[in-house]
């Protein structure tokens, strides 16, 4: 099981952008990264292609950000948390928030 979905509410705690919170937009297994919405925005400059009917131009984007870099978000608490994983009394696993024992997927 994953610590870290797409979908999830996480916190930057270190880069740039430290203390800016977004959500999970893609996961990136093979290297450990992970593409969240509106965190870590890069400029790409883009070549027009008439074929496919694309403009050129300067394009904002979100780059990957490694998995160390961010937390997730605890509501509870306000604050980034580490998440661990459990076995629950009818054999599933769940993540939970290691500072207050209260389960991430509710």
């Amino acid at each position: 099981m994953q610590k870290i979905k797409k979908g999830d509410d996480v916190i930057v705690i270190a880069g740039k952008d430290k203390g800016r919170r977004g959500t999970v937009v893609r996961v990136l297994h093979d290297n450990d990264k992970v593409v969240v919405e509106n965190v870590n925005m890069i400029k790409k400059h883009v070549k027009a292609n008439p074929q496919r009917g694309e403009s050129g131009g300067i394009q904002s984007k979100e780059a990957p950000l490694h998995i160390s870099n961010i937390a997730h978000y605890n509501p509870a608490t306000g604050k980034g948390d580490r998440v661990g994983i459990k076995v629950l009394e009818d054999g599933r696993k769940a993540r939970f928030y290691k500072s207050n024992n209260e389960l991430v997927d509710g």
